[in-house]
């Protein structure tokens, strides 16, 4: 109870008439300020008294406090916690013995009181017992976990929040059933607009009267893909996960973060070799070339009007230009002449636009890391995520288990995430007029 919680209690008891349970509310109440004053003041031998202030107040030790005193705390860190709370105004009955009365202290408590010498001994006896060193993460060394078992630090972990699901979320995503490693899809064979040539075969005719159809019929390829599995690992001893709060659900969190951003990666990069198959690894990838005369590590205004002119036109609804960071500063610059001005070509978030992201063409500029460096096929690309075809089993799974490592004492936290994937493209598609293929998938090249 606070303080004025108990002044409150002690006046309604003497209303209602019971002195007994005012007065022992009224000395509970100056306890409580006695403490809260933290003007420690060495006890009286006599007395054995363990907390005293200016105003005079005692409070003497008993039997039931000195079997207290002797081991009042589990663990370091239930004294270290309520230390904090303390500081706080909390009041916490064990902590009351355990003021100090040396001025070096300034009103600190005594961690030899609170733990006992046995502990205090064996903690100068660790700083020279040899250790071998946990597998995975541990309390022994700092970087590997032990610097986060401090109870004065904020109780959850801060980790970088990156903007995971960009691509994974706009893909065509298809799951898979048991018994089944992956799935079989019949594409169709498309990869010319002429006549005749329309979905694989088929042709329409103007007719005549009485006139006779000629028959046509599509054709189809199959897209065989299969799962692949991506996985992460991490080891934790029982007394991290114990001291830390926080990690475990840190671990939860972080875990599954790395294994979207290695599949949203091959999305992009993929070899098709035990990874699912990336767009810029596909047949069905434009590259734009570059300028005449264009200066190495650059993007012109000219490089998206001609991105732009080769994506397939049903495709530019769903398009997103996908671009590495370092590229941004200079789309902010890009502008097309008009007479003797120019105009912006890129719309900045919040600027001309009033879009959530920066925009060309009216379509969102989203900076991803699978993005290729300045100058690189892939730094800028022109992307409908929806021609991308997806399959997963079950979605990422989770399991903990303190068997792998009984003997060390250590607790294994693994997920696995089973996808595939590849374009629904195979080839770029030649246009019924014009001399420029088209494709969903549009990268401009390399610029040395």
């Amino acid at each position: 109870m606070t303080l004025q919680e108990l002044l409150q209690a002690a006046r309604q008891a003497i209303a209602d008439g019971d002195l007994v349970l005012a007065q022992k509310r009224t000395d509970e109440a100056k306890a409580l300020k006695a403490v809260m004053a933290l003007e420690p003041v060495e006890p009286s031998p006599a007395q054995k008294a363990v907390v005293t202030n200016s105003v005079g107040f005692v409070v003497v030790e008993d039997e039931a406090d000195k079997k207290l005193r002797e081991n009042p705390f589990k663990s370091l860190g239930e004294f270290l916690f309520s230390v904090k709370d303390f500081g706080r105004g909390g009041i916490d009955q064990r902590m009351l013995p355990l003021r100090s009365g040396d001025p070096l202290d300034q009103g600190g408590f005594s961690l030899t009181k609170a733990m006992g010498d046995a502990f205090i001994g064996s903690i100068t006896g660790a700083r020279y017992a040899l250790k071998a060193a946990p597998t995975g993460m541990g309390e022994s060394l700092p970087q590997a976990g032990g610097f986060l078992v401090a109870s004065d630090r904020n109780t959850s972990i801060l980790s970088r929040v990156y903007e995971s699901g960009q691509l994974l979320s706009r893909i065509a995503m298809t799951g898979i059933g048991p018994n089944a490693n992956g799935m079989t899809f019949y594409a169709d064979a498309e990869t010319s607009r002429v006549a005749g040539s329309r979905h694989g075969g088929i042709r329409g005719y103007w007719m005549s009267e009485n006139s006779a159809i000629t028959a046509s019929s599509p054709t189809f390829r199959l897209m065989d893909i299969k799962l692949n599995k991506a996985a992460a690992l991490v080891y934790a001893t029982d007394e991290l996960l114990a001291d830390v709060s926080a990690l475990e659900s840190y671990v939860m969190r972080i875990l599954p973060d790395e294994l979207r951003f290695i599949v949203e990666d091959a999305l992009i990069n993929g070899t098709g070799v035990g990874q699912p198959l990336g767009i810029l690894a596909s047949n069905a990838v434009i590259s734009v070339t570059k300028e005449t005369g264009q200066v190495a590590d650059t993007v012109v205004s000219e490089n998206i009007v001609k991105m732009w002119s080769r994506l397939w036109a049903r495709s530019r609804m769903n398009a997103i230009w996908i671009v590495n960071q370092d590229v941004e500063p200079q789309l902010h610059l890009l502008n097309a002449p008009v007479g003797t001005g120019g105009a912006l070509v890129y719309m900045p978030p919040g600027g001309l636009s009033a879009a959530p992201y920066g925009t060309l063409y009216g379509r969102p500029v989203i900076a991803h890391e699978s993005a290729a460096t300045v100058g690189d096929l892939g730094d800028i690309m022109l992307l409908d995520m929806t021609q991308y075809q997806g399959i997963e089993k079950g979605g990422i799974q989770n399991a903990s288990s303190i068997h792998v490592r009984f003997t060390q004492d250590e607790q294994v936290f693994r997920f696995i995430y089973r996808v595939g994937g590849e374009p629904t493209w195979n080839a770029p598609l030649t246009p019924f007029k014009g001399s420029n293929t088209q494709s969903p998938f549009v990268a401009l090249a390399a610029r040395a």
